[in-house]
């Protein structure tokens, strides 16, 4: 640290990493010390949207940048395939990580990034943002709590203009995208399955179309879970409306409805009733609780196991629709 701040800087300067900028740039613990992109113009833009960005140093080489400026953070917005290495290198050079979603691109790269940070020391955090969404987070702790006894049944859906909005980008091209919309937007849905439920799928079973793309666009996936639940998810990455997302979970006495960001209850004898905004717990935002977690004011609510639990899932849908079987994941 210098002084009382943190020093961080940054793999990656699109769009994306912008907002994660302006919001470290407004904390006094943080520090940003450093810059890194191949692309001059995504560095230009990055200088001009962030306040407090226009002096610090820049680099095309990341490798670079961690060999000439000491930090004591990253944090990486770069596209997916890029993750593994990145992580490796920062975590080599003493320096904790906040990487974008998907952590990594395969469960051997995710087993990695989890030896690399046991052996270094060095705190890896995801950002999922939906584990500091109020509404979710009310859904974990309901179903971890066991008030409405165990999950027997998830169902899930998200739609977004994904195929047309990516045509000739990156997210098109597997060699950095690691897959389609299954492993882009499609994460934050099996993330937040995964992490609201406290489960494991035991078998996968999905049906996949890319149309004329070399990656996935839409994903039907159904799972059966360790506990015995189970559930139909529905990734659509060709629709002509909004992005949006819906998620149930069904348990013994009661379920719970996540739609357009408000949280829904209904037990037995009730109807389907909104819980109160000044019922759910606080949110914040992913670097928020980076740093908070740095500075030892919170645990880790996004450990490097929950991108391996994605990653894992994701694989065996990928094998599952390439074979036309249902795969059964080891234990």
């Amino acid at each position: 640290m210098a002084g009382n701040r943190l020093r961080i800087g940054f793999i990656g300067c699109g769009g994306n990493a912008r907002g994660h900028g302006r919001r470290v740039t407004q904390m006094a613990e943080t520090e940003l010390v450093a810059l890194a992109d191949v692309s001059d113009a995504a560095i230009s833009a990055f200088k001009d949207a962030v306040p407090g960005a226009s002096d610090v140093p820049v680099f095309n080489d990341y490798e670079k940048m961690l060999d000439i400026v000491r930090m004591d953070a990253v944090e990486i917005s770069t596209p997916h395939t890029l993750h593994y290495p990145q992580i490796m290198a920062a975590l080599a050079h003493g320096c904790h990580v906040l990487t974008e979603k998907p952590m990594v691109c395969s469960v051997a790269h995710a087993h990695d990034v989890i030896r690399k940070a046991e052996a270094t020391g060095k705190h890896v955090m995801v950002s999922y943002q939906r584990h500091f969404s109020p509404a979710y987070v009310y859904c974990r702790q309901v179903v971890a709590s066991g008030e409405l006894g165990p999950v027997h049944f998830v169902t899930a859906h998200q739609c977004q203009n994904w195929y047309r909005s990516q045509q000739g980008k990156w997210r098109m091209d597997p060699v950095l995208s690691g897959g389609g919309q299954l492993n882009d937007s499609g994460s934050h849905l099996i993330d937040i399955i995964l992490w609201i439920t406290g489960t494991r799928p035991k078998e996968v079973f999905a049906l996949m179309e890319n149309k004329d793309a070399t990656v996935d666009i839409m994903t039907a996936l159904s799972i059966r879970f360790d506990n015995g639940a189970l559930a139909n998810i529905s990734v659509v990455g060709h629709c002509a409306g909004k992005m949006r997302e819906d998620l149930t979970i069904w348990m013994e006495k009661g379920t719970l409805f996540l739609r357009g960001g408000k949280v829904y209850r209904e037990e037995s004898g009730t109807d389907m009733v909104e819980v109160p905004a000044e019922s759910l717990p606080a949110g914040k935002a992913p670097d928020q609780a980076f740093i908070d977690l740095l500075l030892g004011r919170d645990e880790n609510h996004v450990p490097p196991r929950c991108g391996l639990a994605v990653i894992e899932l994701t694989e065996a849908a990928w094998a599952s629709a390439d074979s036309g079987r249902p795969v059964v994941l080891q234990g």
